[in-house]
């Protein structure tokens, strides 16, 4: 199995994220001097240096001469325009660098509201976090096939920054075989991490069956439209590129107290279990990077 995880035959546990960087990222991106990272903010601007700043470390390449894409986009409940910013770069694969994987996490949250800073760390600090811990393993080992990387603004405004990439990819949307979403992967106390998708695309299953690296327990589910489970398919930044018929995995807890609330702070995450996922995450792109062509063959992509 490793063979088909590891193109390279590189050992899980030789793979492995950078914890101390990634609990570092969380805490920086959750910090009250983000102030909550609500689009159009200075906090969020203050975030999105950080980020690029984090990219250029993580050997993520600008698509084009800035990380930056901006969009506009009308509020929730008016007309208003706003404009929303996206960070998006590359690692250039090593055989096919013209076929890609679009990993992605949202970098907004909800802002200061009754002078409260609601800092977002496990909504999504943490995905952002995890996408850059294993961007940095991506670099020193580098893929077969490109990865896209891109950290969404204004997905709490109604997944906003995904649906501008999907409507103006930078690369051809038909280029693009996967999609991998990270939001909320840093809290839970039975260090469960769930898989969602494979109901949409189950020939996707296999090759996260081996994924889980400890102490993560990883399941399958809240994909499935009208069972007792919530349904997460409409719920965050995979949803359009669903809706253009790619592939997605979205790697995600179930909710529990601290979401949407002024409580969701660092010193609150499930720290071993936020390395778990992300080695977990890291674990499933190998799997999906060494696979590709097959992945595209079985989508019709």
């Amino acid at each position: 199995m490793l063979a088909l995880l590891f193109s390279s035959g590189a050992s899980a546990q030789s793979d492995s994220i950078d914890g101390k960087a990634l609990l570092r990222d969380l805490e920086t991106l959750s910090a009250d001097a983000m102030e909550g990272r609500l689009v159009g903010t200075p906090g969020s601007a203050r975030a999105r240096e950080y980020i690029v700043k984090r990219f250029k470390e993580a050997g993520i390449q600008p698509l084009g001469a800035s990380y930056e894409q901006p969009f506009k986009f009308t509020g929730r409940g008016d007309q208003t325009e706003r404009a929303g910013i996206n960070l998006v770069g590359v690692i250039r694969g090593r055989r096919s660098p013209d076929r890609y994987i679009a990993v992605t996490a949202h970098y907004d949250h909800l802002g200061v509201r009754n002078g409260q800073v609601f800092n977002g760390a496990d909504d999504n600090a943490s995905g952002v976090a995890a996408l850059l811990a294993v961007a940095a393993r991506l670099t020193a080992q580098k893929p077969d096939h490109s990865i896209v990387f891109a950290a969404f603004d204004a997905e709490e405004q109604g997944l906003r920054g995904a649906q501008a990439f999907a409507t103006t990819p930078p690369v051809p949307l038909a280029s693009i075989v996967l999609n991998v979403n990270l939001d909320m992967v840093a809290r839970d106390a039975n260090n469960v991490l769930f898989a969602s998708g494979t109901s949409h695309y189950p020939f996707l299953k296999s090759y996260l069956e081996k994924s889980a690296r400890p102490p993560v327990v990883l399941k399958f589910g809240h994909d499935v439209a009208g069972s007792k489970e919530d349904d997460w398919t409409r719920d965050s930044d995979h949803f359009p590129f669903h809706n253009a018929k790619i592939p997605f995995v979205y790697f995600g807890v179930e909710d529990e107290a601290q979401h949407h609330k002024a409580t969701d702070d660092a010193e609150t995450v499930t720290k071993d279990f936020f390395v778990g996922a992300a080695n977990t995450i890291l674990t499933a792109l190998r799997a999906f990077d060494a696979n590709l062509e097959a992945i595209a063959k079985q989508s019709g992509r």
